[in-house]
């Protein structure tokens, strides 16, 4: 019988980093920050995005990991950066590590997010919004470094 108090996904306590791939969505000038309703960062506000799958380019999986997290469609134009995410726990080991490729896409549609798979709801925020919003200071950072490359796009 197993206690699933103590089960871990394969994404905890990695033996190499997972590759990541967050979504800066735009619409007009706001962006789409869900909330995380999974570890690492459960119930805080992010971007939208998850693993990379083998066989499937960096644009695919923006596109497929929108689509489950929200049900929106987004056209990627740009990787805006890369980003090392590393949460240690208490003893300091490694729990999760990620390699967050960040990439920046329009929204293709009006529609509003309808928050399934890893997201508990969803907002579209202005970027100084979204930097009151989101904790980790690395995804306001990207947020706004995306938004002045779209000023000068």
């Amino acid at each position: 019988m197993t206690d699933t108090h103590t089960v871990r996904s394969d994404r905890e306590y990695p033996d190499r980093p997972w590759v990541g791939v967050g979504i800066i969505a735009w619409r007009g000038d706001r962006v789409l920050l869900i909330r995380r309703a999974k570890p690492p960062r459960m119930g805080t506000w992010s971007l939208p995005g998850g693993a990379q799958h083998v066989g499937e380019t960096v644009y695919q999986t923006a596109v497929r990991e929108m689509r489950e997290e929200t049900g929106l469609t987004v056209i990627p134009y740009e990787v805006v950066t890369v980003v090392d995410s590393l949460t240690r726990d208490d003893a300091g080991a490694v729990q999760f590590h990620y390699t967050l490729i960040e990439v920046a896409a329009d929204c293709a549609d009006d529609a509003d997010a309808v928050c399934a798979d890893d997201a508990l709801e969803a907002c579209w925020a202005t970027v100084d919004e979204a930097a009151a919003l989101v904790p980790w200071g690395e995804t306001a950072r990207v947020i706004r470094l995306s938004a002045d490359r779209r000023a000068g796009r």
